[in-house]
């Protein structure tokens, strides 16, 4: 008999006993060796499925917290956690804030600031290297670990989510937290190295899930600035308005979505007719705020003031405290015709372009007669007279955003060119000379970052 790797061999009338012992030792042996790596293929199939699952969560999961249960559920059970949790990174207030846990009521937790001293997932993130062992090793000077750890074990692991940034770096996003190992309370290697393999698929999907959170944002953005944009056109008086009171036609084209610019037509009493054009100083959805405001409250008052003038005093009073807390002042002019009396009479607040257009003569600047309401305090606001003004007349208001569009070398097209393809345009219908000024405007210019808005009224 013969002992051969732990195994006992009887053998009878064998020539060579030992021989046949070392070739059964080395057949035990093989098969032993298949057993363990047929035991290694079990351990590492859990994983490869693992991976493989997590991987299959991610391309058909747009919700992060609906990936991140399901990751932490997975993971626990492949490596033997009771307890796992995923925190992300809030980058504007820099807080790691809890998504999903397994074992536990992520709930419970509060956001954790990136530079809390005690927080095990703030250290992992800050540092950007997992961090595994006994967690009274963290807090030598502390009884128990802090709450938002609150582990029941005496070992953790912890792995930065992590995604490269545009120069490939890996920059973290988050954090993934495992502890209360089941059986022996330790984490392996292995175990480090899945998941941190893991954590880079986590990143991802946090990555993936900002950018379809972004895009939605975006397109809610943009939905809302078109339907702002929308009103706010709308907000502006309609050729009905004036249909069969006057000879007018105006446009306005804001330079982004919303704008600062409007006009406003005020039907008064016998034979007169009063427009009007403002500037607001800013673009966007502040300008577009005060133009709302300013649009409504001097309809108002140009309706009930006895001069224009008077109107724009009016206005000032009630839009003073707005001017002044947003900081913003607006250009403005009000020209009131009386076809009977053949006379008009204005009151200008820094508007730089308005004209009175008559054959054969230059234009007449209707100048400023005070500055931008909003900058020239409360100072009484003058008037001014034009007289004569005779049927076929134009009176002519329009914004910066046409003299001062630009094309490809810097040339603006200026407000002499304004005024003098109007004038060729003269005998032609107001719309026409509206939108062929427009048309002129679009073809010259590479760029229009003002708001443009053009009125034109015939006497």
């Amino acid at each position: 008999m013969i002992g051969a790797a732990g195994y006992f061999l009887e053998t009878r009338r064998v020539n060579d006993p030992a021989a046949l012992a070392g070739v059964v030792g080395r057949l035990l042996q093989i098969e032993g060796d298949i057993l363990g790596v047929a035991e290694e293929l079990t351990s590492r199939y859990e994983e490869i499925d693992l991976l493989y699952t997590i991987s299959e969560v991610l391309g058909r999961t747009i919700g992060l917290q609906e990936a991140a249960e399901t990751i932490v559920r997975e993971v626990s059970s492949v490596v033997g956690a009771r307890r796992a949790s995923i925190f992300v990174t809030d980058e504007t207030r820099r807080f790691l804030e809890p998504v999903a846990g397994w074992g536990l009521d992520v709930g419970e937790f509060g956001p954790i600031p990136i530079d809390h001293p005690h927080s095990v997932a703030a250290r992992v993130f800050r540092e950007n290297a997992t961090i595994a062992g006994n967690a009274a090793d963290l807090n030598p000077d502390r009884e128990t670990p802090p709450r938002q750890q609150a582990y029941r074990g005496t070992s953790f692991l912890a792995a930065p989510i992590t995604y490269p940034d545009p120069d490939g770096v890996p920059r973290p996003v988050g954090v993934i937290n495992l502890t209360d190992r089941l059986g022996h309370d330790a984490f392996s290697s292995g175990d480090r190295k899945l998941v941190g393999a893991i954590a880079h698929q986590v990143g991802a999907a946090v990555e993936n899930a900002r950018l379809v959170a972004l895009d939605r944002q975006r397109q809610r953005v943009r939905r809302e600035l078109e339907l702002a944009h929308d009103l706010q056109l709308r907000i502006l008086p309609h050729p009905t308005l004036w249909a069969g009171r006057a000879d007018l036609a105006a446009r306005c084209a804001p330079g982004e979505l919303v704008g600062g610019d409007f006009y406003q037509f005020v039907p008064l009493s016998g034979s007169r007719v009063g427009v009007m054009l403002g500037d607001v100083s800013t673009h966007g959805f502040p300008a577009a705020l005060i133009m709302a405001m300013v649009l409504s409250a001097a309809g108002i008052h140009a309706t009930a003031a006895d001069s224009p003038e008077n109107a724009l005093q009016r206005l000032l009073e009630s839009e003073q405290s707005e001017l002044a807390t947003t900081e913003m002042y607006l250009s403005l002019c009000y020209a009131v015709v009386d076809r009977r009396a053949r006379r008009l009479r204005y009151a200008n607040a820094g508007h730089p372009h308005a004209f009175l257009l008559a054959p054969g003569r230059s234009p007449r600047r209707l100048g400023a007669t005070c500055p931008p309401l909003g900058l020239g305090g409360t100072a009484p606001i003058p008037g001014e007279d034009v007289a004569p003004v005779n049927p076929g007349d134009l009176v002519v208001m329009f914004s910066d955003g046409i003299p001062d569009a630009g094309d490809d070398v810097g040339q603006r097209f200026g407000e002499a060119r304004t005024l003098e393809l109007i004038g060729r345009l003269r005998e032609r219908p107001t719309p026409e000379i509206v939108d062929r000024v427009f048309a002129a405007v679009s073809a010259f210019a590479s760029n229009a970052p003002d708001d443009q808005t053009l009125l034109v009224l015939r006497v």
